[in-house]
């Protein structure tokens, strides 16, 4: 983020007086610039672009001068990818080597005379032909306009370059197991680093107000369209992806679609049974505890756990938990010493 272009060109132009213009360029090797051999395929020649794009991108390579290096392997690609473009290079021939001085052959624009502006990538109301020996081709190096004219860059953008759109950016975002359930609208705050172009950090921060889908699981994605890095030469901007984050509960875990509660249980709750409130994400129901409850015993509420879809809930599993008190009253004391004495139960067989 943060990155302009400027119209730096590779070559010099030397320019003469007189109705006609000479011009001292640098030879262009597309072929050495995206690593391939002038026999590539067509999917050969995308891959090494592709690569070699994501590598010097300006908004996420650290690479010394990779601005440039990005327009150079822009360059190369524009020309290799397309078929006439390609063509015409090729007749150069295989003798030039990558910045050597380079003029092209006397009978060089009459033999692409007919060569037409809606092949070159140019616009109506210029005739054909169209090529310069005189003038830049915009972030396009002198060669390239040299061969192929200022409006020879096809489906660009005014500056002649392939506009592309912005890179998506991510952040995670924690919601409670009630806000994921329920959904809602919310109001957060990020903050964001953008770099400029001498490398320094600087920071901004932006609200944004966001819609949580109910039933929006851990690891889900809300997309912010087009609030994620500028795009390159007037391309749309990226995306804003957050990425959902269920955040730690004191009442509930997961168990893939289920979830589970732990339920405390008094000794004679669990030994004689009881009806208790629990609460589940839809409110409070009542639970009936048998009689002879264990602890670790697990009772199932269906339908009351997470959705699976939008038609489908997961259960609610209550594990029971007995819980003895820590101090004892003198009765209390008394009635548990009067029923060791009664009952004849061995917990250990």
């Amino acid at each position: 983020m943060g990155y302009c272009f400027d119209n730096r060109h590779t070559g010099d132009y030397i320019r003469s007086g007189g109705n006609h213009s000479t011009v001292s360029v640098k030879f262009q090797d597309y072929y050495e610039t995206l690593g391939v051999n002038r026999s590539a395929t067509q999917e050969e020649i995308q891959k090494a672009y592709r690569k070699l794009a994501r590598k010097y991108h300006p908004d996420v390579s650290k690479t010394k001068n990779a601005e440039d290096k990005f327009k150079t392997v822009g360059e190369a690609y524009e020309v290799l990818k397309d078929p006439e473009k390609r063509k015409r290079y090729d007749m150069l021939g295989a003798n030039f080597k990558a910045g050597q001085e380079f003029k092209p052959p006397p009978e060089w624009e009459q033999m692409f005379s007919g060569f037409s502006q809606e092949s070159n990538g140019g616009t109506r109301g210029k005739p054909r032909g169209g090529f310069n020996f005189g003038g830049g081709g915009g972030d396009f190096s002198d060669f390239f306009s040299m061969l192929f004219g200022q409006g020879g860059v096809g489906g660009q953008s005014a500056s002649g370059f392939n506009s592309q759109k912005g890179r998506s950016s991510e952040a995670e975002l924690g919601v409670s197991i009630e806000d994921a359930f329920r959904g809602g609208e919310r109001t957060i705050t990020l903050e964001s680093v953008d770099y400029t172009r001498s490398g320094d950090a600087q920071r901004r921060t932006k609200s944004y107000k966001i819609k949580i889908p109910a039933g929006m699981k851990d690891g889900g994605v809300v997309r912010l369209a087009g609030q994620g890095s500028p795009g390159i030469n007037g391309g749309e901007p990226g995306d804003l992806l957050l990425r959902i984050k269920h955040l730690p509960h004191y009442l509930y875990k997961f168990e893939g679609d289920d979830l589970m509660t732990a339920l405390p249980l008094a000794p004679w709750e669990a030994a004689l049974g009881a009806k208790i409130n629990v609460r589940t994400l839809d409110g409070t129901v009542s639970l009936k505890v048998p009689a002879g409850a264990q602890s670790g015993q697990q009772l199932r509420l269906r339908g009351k756990g997470f959705p699976k879809s939008s038609k489908e809930r997961g259960d609610l599993l209550v594990e029971l938990k007995v819980v003895l008190p820590k101090t004892l009253s003198d009765r209390e004391k008394e009635l548990f010493e009067e029923l060791q004495k009664e009952s004849s139960f061995n917990p250990r067989g």
